[in-house]
């Protein structure tokens, strides 16, 4: 019976196999072909050193900024909203907690095509403004626009890591710490912070990497006047039709996100942060 279960349990990964070789491992080494070698075959490295070209670079440099900035102002706006939805001692099917989860059900492309008509000249925010003759605001088609978009679209992924890693936290030990005589501001640094660290580094991998690497939201509320890293990698297969220069920078790419991954390894061993 033990080996025709474990015959049985084989032949249900098997769709599971297929799937990960044509969708990851095959569309993977076909990036590191194009990516290692130039249009007549031979091997090259120079796809991916061309990441040094001043173009590149100053897209690669402004993708870096801007998802910075973009992680940063989600974890200043999770950090403090995860402490109260724990302190109302809400469950992961709370009612509130599905409200962050919800945008998330709805398209990309679509929750950032709401934002375009939210912020463009004509569109909603100024035509209230303009109703209450109040001044407009000049938002989109700039790099503010953008990052409005990283935040929106991704601030849940750091909402939820750092919510579970925060309901992981004994009420004993801040409690103690109270009792202590520890104050507000000596128990966020000593106890929330530290315990909160995987859910922390969680969410920031789960933000920045796609922040860095998306080009949607620049193309839509940037007016593809501003062109980070993903949007040259994107018009390298796109429009030069040139996968091979294309595939070397999305290699370097990679490498941004193995780092990450990393990351995550040493601070959340035991995948504290990532399961809800």
């Amino acid at each position: 019976m033990s080996k025709g279960y474990s015959i049985g349990k084989k032949l249900l990964s098997f769709p599971y196999i297929i799937w990960i070789i044509g969708f990851t491992v095959i569309p993977l080494m076909l990036i590191f072909v194009f990516g290692l070698t130039d249009k007549s075959g031979a091997f090259t490295f120079a796809n991916i050193a061309s990441i040094a070209r001043p173009d590149h670079a100053k897209a690669l440099g402004l993708s870096m900024a801007l998802s910075l900035i973009s992680t940063l102002i989600c974890l200043i706006l999770a950090f403090p909203l995860s402490m109260i939805l724990r302190g109302k001692k809400l469950g992961s099917s709370s009612f509130i907690v599905f409200i962050f989860i919800l945008p998330m059900w709805m398209n990309f492309l679509l929750r950032t095509l709401a934002w375009q008509t939210l912020l463009e000249k004509n569109g909603v925010i100024n035509g209230f403004l303009t109703f209450f003759h109040l001044k407009n605001i000049a938002i989109i088609n700039t790099p503010k626009a953008i990052v409005l978009g990283m935040v929106y679209n991704f601030l849940p992924f750091m909402i939820l890591p750092v919510y579970n890693t925060m309901c992981k936290i004994d009420d004993s030990v801040i409690e103690a710490a109270r009792d202590l005589g520890a104050n507000f501001g000596q128990t966020l640094l000593r106890i929330w912070i530290p315990l909160s660290v995987p859910g922390i580094v969680s969410g920031i991998t789960m933000v920045f990497v796609p922040a860095l690497t998306t080009f949607v939201i620049s193309n839509i509320l940037g007016g593809s006047k501003i062109l980070l890293i993903g949007n040259v990698i994107e018009q390298e297969f796109t429009k030069a039709s040139n996968w091979n220069l294309g595939s070397g920078l999305s290699i370097v790419m990679m490498v941004f996100i193995l780092l990450s991954m990393s990351i995550i390894a040493k601070y959340d061993k035991n995948g504290e942060g990532t399961a809800f």
